[in-house]
Order: structure tokens, then C-alpha cells, then sequence
């Protein structure tokens, strides 16, 4: 029985937290140069859009865990273009894209949820894989970096294992070449910048 009871006690000070958000991002890389305003306009709509991550952590400590974050950015955007061809005739095409940027790996979070308050305190940050896909008529193009990831949150709390408060992150991540439709493209200058600043509610979920 004792060596029950010392079981139990070390299973209850054993501290999981799940912690998923939603919440919209704003990418942050500037445009390439030399661009038309029709072209301006619809990677405008490519910049911003839902962002979802969800983490969960085993507390080490009071007030520090260990474990693992994914998130997930998508944007969509669409337009009509209207070019030349070389008898001077005139051609239109509507196209529409659709953006991923998702990002996965281990995470180190440090948090007062053991404190004795109902105000919650709560910053992580990650490494991983970053992975952005962009899909275009037909036309797919893929590739994956290193990328980094860090939030801070403030959370009151609802109940003793339920916790809900607004959060405030940053995404980093930077493509120098990407596989399109098979075929890899080196992109040189012209990388393919991947950060972004998100908003979002989140919920701390503890048992």
C-alpha cells in the first residue's frame, strides 16, 4: 500500500499541459521589387490569414516543461491578370493561390501555472522544421528550413486546470531554394521569407 500511495503521489505532481490557439497572422517579408500594382495587390492577400498551433508540455519543474509545438498558417488570394502575347492580342487569366506555412518541433516553456494566482504567465519558444507549400494553377511549390518559433500569453484562470488569455507570438524562417512541381529552383536574392507576427486566444488545458 505504501508503495502505491508513493506511486499515486508521483503520478499527481506529474504536470501535463495542453495548450491550443487560434488566432490570425501577418507576414512580415517585404515584397520584391519592380512589381505591378495588379501583383502588389493580390500577394497583399497571401500576407495575412488563420493561424493554428496547438503544444504540449511535461513540467520538469514548477515552472518549466518540455515538449513539443506544431502551428499552421494559411492565406489564400486571387485575382484576374491581363497580358500581351507577341501579336500585341490581349489575355486574361484568373488565378487564385493557396499559401501553407506549418512548423513543427521540440519546445522549452516557462510558466507560473503552479503559482498561487489566478493570473497566469506563460513564454515558449521552439526549433524545428518550417515548411512552406504554394499552390498556383496547377503549379506546386515546396520547400523546408530551420525556422524558430516564440510566444509569450497572458491567461486567467477559470478553473484549476483551465486557464484562457490572449497570446502574442513570433514565426522566423527563410527559404533559399524550393522544388516546383519537382524541379529545384534556387531563388537566390529573391528568398522566400517565411516570419510572421500572430495573434491569437489560447487555452491552457492541465492535468
Amino acid at each position: 500500500m505504501a508503495v502505491v500511495a508513493v506511486s499515486a503521489m508521483s503520478f499527481a505532481q506529474s504536470k501535463i499541459s495542453i495548450i491550443p490557439a487560434i488566432g490570425y497572422g501577418w507576414r512580415t517579408a517585404e515584397n520584391p521589387d519592380g512589381l505591378s500594382r495588379q501583383e502588389e495587390d493580390y500577394i497583399k492577400g497571401l500576407k495575412s490569414g488563420l493561424t493554428v498551433d496547438v503544444s504540449a508540455y511535461y513540467n520538469l519543474k514548477e515552472n518549466m516543461g518540455l515538449g513539443l509545438k506544431f502551428s499552421n498558417f494559411s492565406a489564400s488570394s486571387s485575382g484576374m491578370f491581363t497580358a500581351t502575347d507577341s501579336q500585341g492580342q490581349t489575355i486574361s487569366a484568373n488565378l487564385s493561390t493557396d499559401d501553407t506555412i506549418t512548423f513543427f518541433g521540440p519546445a522549452f516553456m516557462f510558466a507560473n501555472f503552479s503559482e498561487n494566482t489566478p493570473h497566469k504567465l506563460l513564454i515558449d519558444i521552439a526549433l524545428g522544421v518550417i515548411t512552406y507549400t504554394s499552390k498556383t494553377a496547377g503549379i506546386t511549390g515546396k520547400g523546408s528550413n530551420l525556422g524558430a518559433e516564440m510566444n509569450i500569453a497572458y491567461q486567467y484562470e477559470i478553473t484549476k486546470h483551465i486557464y484562457l488569455g490572449p497570446k502574442l507570438g513570433l514565426t522566423g524562417g527563410t527559404l533559399s531554394k524550393m522544388t516546383v512541381n519537382g524541379q529545384t529552383v534556387n531563388l537566390g536574392d529573391n528568398k522566400e521569407g517565411l516570419s510572421r507576427v500572430n495573434l491569437s486566444a489560447a487555452a491552457t488545458f492541465r492535468f
